[in-house]
């Protein structure tokens, strides 16, 4: 049997109960969480690059959500406005091309 450690969301101990899946459970530090939350970010993003389904980019949304729950981030929509005014976004779809 396969061991693990992560972040999951909070109806998965219920579904794994209904299920007689055997687990256990702690509750995150704030730091913890914050950590773990970063971890399951790039987790789920690496799920969407593979797949690209509309589920996956779900989960990649509801990891930033929580993120942005976080007081350190809290600014983030308003650096994200900023920068789109500054650089803009990707509407027009450019690709460049060159050599580093």
């Amino acid at each position: 049997m396969e061991s693990y450690k992560k972040l999951v969301r909070d109806k998965i101990p219920e579904i794994l109960d209904t299920k007689g899946v055997p687990y256990e459970k702690s509750i995150a530090s704030p730091e913890e969480y914050k950590k773990e939350l970063i971890k399951k970010l790039t987790e789920e993003t690496s799920e969407f690059a593979e797949v690209g389904s509309p589920e996956e980019l779900a989960d990649v949304l509801e990891v930033i959500e929580a993120l942005r729950e976080l007081s350190e981030y809290h600014d983030v929509e308003k650096i994200r406005l900023k920068k789109l005014e500054e650089r803009g976004g990707f509407e027009e779809r450019i690709i460049l091309k060159g050599k580093k």
